[in-house]
């Protein structure tokens, strides 16, 4: 069985939104089971995203994401890496600067499919695809130093939870956010 299919298959949706994204990604690791992990599937990737929480959970560490010009979770493209977790612990660490973070629970969170609209990136037109996408919760030291992702990002800072609406300019994600936010406050 791939990598990705037990992740998926180990994930238990808690909504229909997710029973159905669960089942439609399924069958795109059926119909691209060699390509699903990297960038060369057009179509649609793997990716693997943190919402990482301060110690007490009334603020998200974000990056001010500069394609989509908003306060944004830190994550990102498989690239290959089967374990999604140890995706989304690379790329909280990448786009923020953070030497050391911790998994609040190890265990996804959440699973969606999230539209990417056509973009330029470093200059070359990538077409709307899909991502893939599990969630992980972390957990970070407020005080650490944080250092942006220049090619990706305009920078990092902690968000009071309360902000978050105003924060976002990327409508399409506050719900997905909010519904997250909501499963962390539960653990």
């Amino acid at each position: 069985m791939h990598g990705y299919q037990r992740q998926i298959l180990d994930y238990r949706p808690v909504c229909e939104q997710e029973v159905q994204d669960q089942r439609l990604m399924l069958r795109y690791l059926e119909l691209f089971p060699d390509t699903i992990g990297t960038r060369q599937c057009e179509i649609a990737h793997m990716t693997a995203s943190s919402l990482i929480f301060n110690r007490d959970r009334r603020k998200l560490l974000m990056v001010f994401h500069n394609i989509y010009r908003s306060w944004s979770w830190t994550g990102g493209h498989a690239d290959g890496e089967t374990d999604l977790f140890m995706t989304a612990v690379r790329e909280a660490k990448e786009e923020t600067g953070l030497k050391s973070v911790r998994p609040i629970v190890k265990e996804a969170q959440g699973l969606d499919i999230l539209p990417v609209w056509g973009h330029f990136k470093r200059g070359v037109y990538v077409s709307s695809h899909q991502h893939l996408n599990l969630t992980y919760f972390l957990e970070a030291d407020e005080e650490a130093e944080l250092v942006g992702k220049e090619d990706e990002n305009s920078g990092a800072a902690w968000i009071p939870l309360e902000e978050l609406r105003k924060k976002v300019t990327e409508r399409d994600m506050v719900p997905v956010y909010e519904k997250l936010i909501e499963r962390a406050l539960r653990l």
